[in-house]
């Protein structure tokens, strides 16, 4: 298939690419690089599957329409967004005007087109999770931060060309995704930061009590979801999770990775309104449409993360 990709160069993107890849489709990247970097992608510049990279805004609507008139697209992966949630408070215009209104461009050109949307939401628009069995599709939505709040009205608006003009398009919530090509700065994953810091000796920053549970999905498994989402009609009009279907307290995360209570320090929540006490995705849905269940363990994928860490000159 001919695929655009937004979003591409960043961290999720650069393995949903390599997916597409190995799976024999013809790809486009759009990416702004505000979150994403072409080193991300670098390995794939000579691939014979990337027709192109282009560096460009999803809120450009001229480039937009040469774009979707030129490549006649099967499938567009909508994962190009503003990301940080703690940004989205501190300037929530710039989250909305990429994350919705952008998101509406995209549908008015995937509309003209018949292309389809597979587009990535969060699991950050949730409520708390007080269920043993974790969070369906079916869960109360929060919006506990304009990020959250931006990706809810973009949901509602990709489902609406579903109903609406019958367009194929369907909504995923990935869970905390984590692994090599995260960002391991401040505006990276925590198990990413908590990594970089224990290998340079430095103390693992845990905001407020760190009691807040999270459930985290290694980028492989969640690149494959993503992927696999494009490949289906069961899915389309729909949500769906995916997740480990395990949640873990950042306490306990940082236990783990650091080994080392002497390095585990508290610091005043920056924005704490923003935080979800409990994240514990339910995967039935993903498993059931799709077929799809995580493969890598949450050990196994701090284990490749390190490494990846350790070889990448992040360090020293």
């Amino acid at each position: 298939m001919n695929i655009l990709l937004t979003g591409g160069a960043g961290f999720i993107g650069r393995w949903v690419l390599k997916r597409l890849l190995q799976d024999g489709h013809k790809v486009t990247v759009l990416d702004d690089l505000s979150n994403g970097r072409e080193d991300n992608i670098e390995e794939f510049r000579a691939h014979e599957g990337l027709k192109q990279f282009i560096i460009g805004d999803i809120k450009d609507e001229a480039l937009l329409e040469v774009l979707f008139a030129k490549e006649s697209f099967d499938i567009c992966y909508h994962l190009g967004a503003s990301i940080n949630v703690q940004d989205s408070i501190d300037d929530p215009r710039t989250t909305f005007n990429n994350d919705t209104v952008g998101t509406f461009y995209i549908m008015e050109q995937c509309r003209k087109h018949q292309v389809k949307v597979v587009f990535m939401s969060t699991c950050m628009v949730y409520d708390r999770c007080n269920d043993a069995t974790g969070i369906t599709e079916e869960h109360p939505i929060k919006p506990a931060s304009p990020y959250a709040g931006a990706k809810i009205a973009a949901e509602n608006m990709v489902l609406s060309y579903f109903f609406a003009y019958g367009l194929p398009t369907v909504v995923i919530r990935p869970f905390n995704t984590y692994g090599p090509f995260q960002k391991t700065g401040g505006e990276g994953g925590v198990v990413a930061i908590f990594i970089k810091n224990k290998l340079l000796g430095k103390d693992l920053n845990i905001y407020g009590e760190g009691t807040q549970t999270r459930d985290l999905l290694y980028v492989e498994d969640c690149a494959r979801f993503v992927v696999e989402a494009g490949y289906s009609d069961q899915v389309n009009g729909q949500i769906v999770n995916a997740g480990l279907g395990r949640d873990i307290s950042v306490n306990e995360l940082a236990q783990l990775i650091a080994g080392d209570d002497s390095k585990i320090k508290h610091v005043t929540h920056i924005h704490p309104q923003s935080e979800i006490q409990k994240l514990l995705c339910n995967s039935q849905k993903a498993k059931r449409l799709l077929g799809w269940e995580p493969q890598v363990s949450l050990e196994e994928g701090i284990a490749r993360t390190e490494a990846w860490i350790r070889t990448s000159h992040l360090i020293g």
